[in-house]
């Protein structure tokens, strides 16, 4: 199901009605607002067994597509495992590279070279483009310039200007942009049956991003992590030097959710930018406005506007697989002092 976004889901229904659908498409935006499940809205789409451009849901196949076990649709990220030794770490307890292998654009290529099994489409969605190797863009190049019969690409990625411009450029690019916050709302109320409060707040939180608003409604422990990051940051700017190099590695021994943090992190300097130029745009962090606003005096202009500046960095470097723990060191050593008094823009 695809809530919101009716002008990409608008735009698909038109390319399949006219039988003018792209070989290859790139959709970006945001993190959890809602990529992957257009890209399954589409999987369903083509391989639908009633009529007409709009999947039924129901059928077979779409079901089969939901659970994930349709053999024609294969959706390929970072925590799948192709037994590509090459892959791997060179040494026992040596860091994961994060993003798609090599090895699993490979066995993709030889996939579809074969006809479907079932369905009238492959359909592969390649999750978080942005992060992987440059091996693997390559390797994935190849079959963007020579598409195979009967095959539909869709990748995902975090902006186009984190891919090959080559990649790019053979793709249709649909950015996804956040939702209203009252239609995160009212999607949890109706669908999940969210109370209505705590349904308001987690729309606030959520920054328009439905899919994290759905994780945060079922699993408290994502607000708890929430709860710790945010921590961790109050704490940052009052630590000393070796108190940070200290958080730093803590934060950085879970790389998994270190993107989280990151993420995070950025939308609380950015509700700092709103609370200090005295915008009237609407928080992220609404449960935290009190405390926004006073911390938001502590600092100048330039330095909220420097530091959100070195978080994008670091969230660039972990993006390109650069040490997590070096990283945070430098993003944690660059955090502004707070001022015990309100600073001077």
């Amino acid at each position: 199901m695809v809530l919101g976004h009716d002008w990409a889901v608008n735009l698909l229904q038109q390319s399949l009605s006219r039988d003018r659908l792209a070989h290859a498409y790139l959709f970006t935006g945001p993190p959890s607002v809602g990529k992957t499940s257009l890209a399954l809205y589409l999987a369903r789409a083509l391989n639908c067994t009633d009529p007409g451009p709009r999947p039924c849901g129901v059928c077979a196949s779409c079901r089969k597509i939901d659970r994930g076990v349709h053999p024609d649709v294969r959706v390929i990220d970072e925590s799948e495992s192709t037994g590509d030794t090459a892959d791997e770490p060179a040494e026992p307890g040596a860091r994961r590279k994060r993003g798609i292998k090599i090895g699993q654009i490979r066995e993709l290529q030889a996939q579809a070279s074969l006809s479907p099994f079932e369905g009238r489409r492959r359909v592969y969605v390649l999750c978080d483009f942005q992060q992987a190797n440059l091996e693997a863009a390559n390797c994935l190049l190849k079959t963007l310039e020579e598409p195979p019969d009967r095959v539909v690409l869709v990748l995902t990625a975090l902006q186009a200007e984190g891919l090959l411009p080559t990649i790019v450029s053979r793709c249709q690019v649909l950015n996804l942009r956040p939702l209203p916050v009252n239609q995160v709302q009212k999607a949890l109320q109706e669908y999940w049956g969210v109370e209505e409060r705590r349904a308001a707040a987690l729309a606030g939180l959520s920054a328009g991003r439905l899919g994290w608003a759905i994780r945060a409604s079922q699993n408290e422990a994502l607000l708890s992590a929430r709860e710790k990051y945010l921590v961790a940051l109050e704490q940052s700017g009052k630590l000393s030097y070796t108190e940070r190099i200290r958080l730093a590695q803590q934060l950085s021994r879970n790389p998994v959710n270190l993107m989280d943090a990151l993420d995070l992190w950025q939308e609380w300097w950015r509700d700092l930018l709103l609370a200090r130029s005295g915008s009237s745009a609407r928080l992220v962090n609404v449960d935290r406005e009190q405390a926004i606003r006073a911390d938001a005096e502590r600092y100048s202009l330039w330095e909220i506007e420097s530091y959100l500046r070195a978080i994008e960095r670091a969230i660039q470097q972990l993006d390109a697989n650069v040490s997590p723990s070096l990283v945070m060191e430098v993003l944690l050593l660059k955090a502004p002092r707070a001022s015990a008094e309100a600073s001077q823009v």
